[in-house]
């Protein structure tokens, strides 16, 4: 018995294009944009002609599905790789409008030279030059005669022999005739070895995502509304960073512009905030695991085919109920209410900035998640709040999602689903945050040149959080210069630690030495040591005449170092040995980060 999945087949252009017009062969409108430039279709067309290879598209033919009333319904072919090639074909030798990397909906017009046998990109001089045909889309549908087209043609360019121009235009005809190769994958092939296909597959350079699998299922379906479903994805992911393109989208997608789904997201057209700029990844991660209480996307793929994961069937009434679940996930998701209280959350712990978030996209998309299925499940606002806050400071201080993300949402997810979230919690925070964390651990994550580090950034949120004025400032805030990129002050100042000790940068540059100040402050202070400076700080202190900072009081000045975490030996006056300062600082800090946790 073959355990070959797949078959090989070469097939005619206009077999495919064929295909593509009657929908046998699913091109979502808008699968990705269409990121080919012009000339990319223009040198296709000229390989096709020459007669040289262009490579295989790849199809699944979707798993046969189950109707109500007990008929099956054959699964189309979905495009799984070539999308590109086989857009281009059909704006070129069809005129299909394709929509381009701005989001507009264009023409791209293929001109052709007989006389030097040559394809361009159509522009104003080509359109004037009677050597040209400024358009071959009439000729490739057949629009006008072969034989008007040699009258034509040759009336414009009497010099051109009419023999030649047969052949010529026979062979530029004759690009329909020629083949494709289509590698085609069995429909009875599981879905996570299509996903797996998928995503090896790479795309002008870029490895394609399971996220990237699962918007082409979307957009394949038309029976369920999917088209419209992957617009409002990809449009409320573009709007979030570029709310410019909102009238754009309004004037250019007249039927999308009268959906729910972009009344839904008109918000985003004032909107500037970017603590939280979802990726169509993020948003299918956060409606998939609120709703279904699921977190591999490969399982989404699943659902959105029909499958029924105890009998290995696939029914019509699964897939129906999948794409209005997911529909349902994705209003939540875009509902302003919904994304602006989830952001005051996690404000409201602190992380008030963008950089502050990065590379922290996986505890924020659970977290938000996390929000939309307590919600759904009747708690109470401030237990939502207060569960959210925790579960999300929790999951960034241990890394929770870093290593198999989606393995772990899976997990979560579930558990929280069957126990509840409050049980799941302190369970949770048993197994994860004892007194060895606390006390080693985390003390040992500050132990790192990283300033992107979940520890330093978490510091820095906790500070934030607590209105902590920055170091030897007076009155303005970490969060005010987190919000207005204030200056990262060395400590030990990182010229004195290398003229004085050779230091390399991974170690003057310790997060352990890392504090917020003023611009002022920072300038001031220069390349001086701590116990200088310090002293200088003292004396502004007995005098009343500061020179670095405002403050001109011994307790406030205590108070101050506390704030920061860091050591009150620097009032002392003496040397201070760098080691076994950030030894001190780091248990300070993991302290500062342990009252703040428990203060969640």
């Amino acid at each position: 018995m073959s355990s070959q999945k797949y078959s090989v087949n070469q097939h005619l252009i206009e077999t495919l294009m064929a295909w593509v017009k009657s929908g046998e062969i699913a091109i979502p409108e808008i699968q990705r944009p269409f990121v080919w430039d012009a000339t990319q279709v223009r040198d296709l067309l000229d390989s096709l002609y020459k007669g040289y290879p262009v490579g295989y598209i790849i199809v699944w033919k979707n798993p046969n599905v189950r109707l109500k009333d007990g008929s099956v319904a054959e699964g189309k072919k979905v495009l799984i790789d070539g999308q590109q090639r086989i857009t281009a074909l059909s704006a070129a030798l069809v005129g299909q409008t394709v929509v381009n990397k701005e989001y507009r909906s264009v023409r791209i017009r293929i001109a052709f030279n007989p006389q030097e046998e040559r394809f361009e990109v159509t522009n104003p001089a080509i359109e004037k030059n009677k050597a040209w045909i400024p358009d071959i889309v009439p000729v490739m549908q057949g629009d006008i005669s072969l034989l008007k087209l040699i009258r034509e043609y040759t009336a414009a360019n009497p010099e051109m022999d009419e023999d030649l121009l047969e052949r010529v235009f026979s062979q530029l005809t004759g690009i329909t005739r020629k083949q494709i190769g289509m590698i085609e994958l069995a429909a009875d092939l599981d879905i996570e070895t299509v996903t797996e296909i998928f995503i090896r597959i790479n795309r002008e350079g870029v490895t394609l995502s399971q996220a990237d699998f699962v918007m082409s299922k979307i957009a394949a379906n038309t029976e369920y509304g999917g088209n419209e479903l992957r617009k409002a994805i990809d449009y409320f992911c573009h709007l979030a960073v570029a709310p410019e393109f909102f009238a754009h989208v309004e004037g250019n997608d007249e039927a999308f512009a009268r959906t729910e789904y972009f009344q839904a997201m008109r918000w985003l057209r004032n909107e500037n905030d970017d603590l939280y700029d979802p990726s169509y990844s993020d948003m299918l991660r956060v409606a998939f695991a609120s709703q279904f209480a699921r977190g591999k996307l490969a399982d989404l793929v699943g659902l959105l085919s029909g499958r029924n994961f105890e009998t290995r069937s696939y029914e019509a009434s699964i897939a129906e109920s999948s794409f209005a679940t997911l529909r349902t996930g994705v209003m939540e998701f875009m509902k302003e209410t919904n994304f602006k209280r989830f952001l005051m959350i996690i404000k409201s712990a602190g992380f008030v900035d963008s950089s502050l978030l990065r590379n922290r996209q996986a505890p924020l998309n659970f977290a938000y998640a996390l929000y939309l299925k307590l919600r759904s499940d009747g708690y109470s606002s401030g237990d939502v709040e207060r569960y959210v806050r925790r579960w999300f400071v929790l999951s960034v201080l241990t890394s929770r999602y870093s290593t198999q993300g989606e393995t772990r949402f899976e997990q979560d997810i579930r558990a929280i689903d069957q126990r509840g979230f409050g049980a799941y919690l302190r369970a949770t925070e048993e197994a994860e945050l004892s007194d060895a964390f606390w006390n080693v651990g985390l003390v040992q994550d500050l132990t790192t040149s990283n300033g992107n580090h979940s520890a330093f950034k978490t510091f820095l949120a906790s500070q934030a959080k607590d209105n902590v004025r920055g170091f030897l400032s007076k009155d303005i805030t970490v969060r005010a210069m987190l919000e207005h990129r204030g200056d990262v002050h060395h400590l030990f100042p990182r010229e004195h630690l290398k003229r004085e000790f050779g230091l390399k940068r991974s170690e003057y540059n310790q997060v352990a030495n890392f504090v917020y100040t003023q611009q002022e402050i920072n300038i001031a202070v220069g390349a001086l040591p701590p116990e200088q400076y310090m002293g200088t700080v003292l004396e502004q202190c007995e005098n009343g005449m500061p020179v670095y900072g405002g403050i001109v009081d011994r307790d406030e000045l205590r108070d101050n170092l506390i704030e920061n975490a860091v050591p009150t030996l620097v009032m002392d006056g003496g040397p201070l040995e760098y080691e076994d300062f950030l030894s001190e600082r780091r248990k300070l800090m993991a302290k500062r980060l342990r009252d703040y946790y428990q203060a969640l």
